[in-house]
């Protein structure tokens, strides 16, 4: 394992995670403030999946099972959410 590379993904986490922070009291508009959290949990999504759950070094077929995976929660999700009105 390179411990280096972990460390350095554990920092580019923290920073981002204090960069959400930040935006949060940056005085931006709702929405604004909202794409910008938005985008940065995915990239800390992205890094976390592949470097910590060792996504990066498995075969691609176990990726795109995850991914197949995540896109139908978040269409089940989607669509529970126009069914409740």
């Amino acid at each position: 394992m390179n411990t280096k590379l972990y460390a350095g993904i554990y920092v580019v986490l923290f920073v981002f995670a204090t960069a959400q922070v930040a935006v949060e009291f940056a005085g931006l508009t709702y929405w604004t403030a909202f794409g910008v959290i938005m985008a940065l949990s995915a990239v800390k999504a992205v890094l976390v999946a592949a470097y910590f759950q060792h996504l990066r070094y498995e075969p691609r077929a176990v990726t795109y099972v995850v991914t197949i995976g995540l896109v139908a929660a978040l269409a089940l999700t989607l669509a529970a959410s126009y069914s409740i009105t």
